[in-house]
């Protein structure tokens, strides 16, 4: 299999992610692909069950595209690019600051990007409602940039590449619109009711679900929340993931939307008193 498009793909990745400040990549040592399963039928690729970076583990676990039930794995070139998103992904989950503290003994993660976890566990946003169409919960806003740069960078190789989308209209299809961020609307209501009872059914149902909940409603709070500097805000949510520093994004919505506009649009309720901010050196 021609795996150019990966290695071009990650050149792209090493210099946008340098220019927001990210210099060292997770290793590719530390990727193990899955490309088989003891589940007859099961699906490999971004939205396999459970599938991920682990940060404690400083590690991503992730499945090739395809068919994973068969003795011999058919490789694609849709698998190269889902290995691509997968990668960039990951490389964003694995560069964001981090702090951690002990609580009762266990690790706990206290800081993640600009996201902040109180030592009685209290996250610094509210969960979405389930009809939101947008986000307030900054965990989403952090997981939808990852995956946007992804797939723009994927998007990017396959047009550099003249990697069409397949002529049919099956799983492969909706995959390549998936795996270049091109679903639309029409996908996700369909894909959302595909059902669970098969493992393809199970995998566009999680593809669905993931497109409505994360990347569609981190799509619409930069509508909202950037305007006409929608990319420009999209660099800043990055940026600052990476240093850890709430600072510049806090000051890019302040100059835009008045004073503490981060916490009026990200802070819980219930999220009482000071917590301490870990500022990039």
């Amino acid at each position: 299999m021609d795996v150019t498009p990966f290695h071009d793909g990650l050149a792209l990745v090493q210099a946008r992610y340098a220019a927001l400040g990210l210099r060292q990549l997770l290793p590719l040592e530390r990727v193990p692909v899955g490309v088989r399963s003891v589940r007859p039928c099961a699906r490999g690729g971004f939205h396999h069950p459970n599938q991920g970076y682990r940060h404690l583990q400083m590690r991503a676990l992730v499945t090739a595209y395809g068919d994973l039930g068969v003795p011999e794995p058919h490789v694609s070139v849709l698998t190269v690019l889902d290995l691509l998103r997968c990668y960039a992904h990951d490389c964003l989950h694995y560069g964001s600051c981090r702090t951690y503290r002990l609580r009762n003994g266990d690790v706990v993660r206290s800081q993640y990007g600009v996201n902040f976890r109180r030592a009685d566990g209290r996250s610094y946003s509210a969960p979405d409602r389930a009809d939101a169409r947008s986000t307030r919960n900054i965990g989403t806003v952090m997981e939808g940039a990852c995956d946007r740069e992804a797939r723009a960078i994927t998007w990017r190789i396959a047009d550099a590449h003249g990697i069409a989308p397949p002529g049919d209209t099956g799983i492969d299809a909706v995959a390549y619109r998936d795996v270049t961020g091109q679903l639309t609307s029409n996908d996700v209501a369909r894909l959302v009711d595909t059902g669970t009872e098969t493992e393809t059914g199970a995998y566009l149902t999680s593809m669905g679900r993931y497109e409505a909940h994360v990347n569609a409603r981190y799509r619409v709070f930069l509508e909202e929340i950037g305007g006409a500097e929608t990319e420009d805000l999209h660099s800043v949510v990055l940026a600052s993931m990476i240093s850890g520093d709430v600072a510049a994004l806090s000051a890019w919505l302040d100059r835009r939307h008045g004073p503490e506009t981060f916490a009026a649009l990200f802070m819980a309720p219930l999220y009482m008193g000071q917590v301490e901010l870990v500022l990039a050196s």
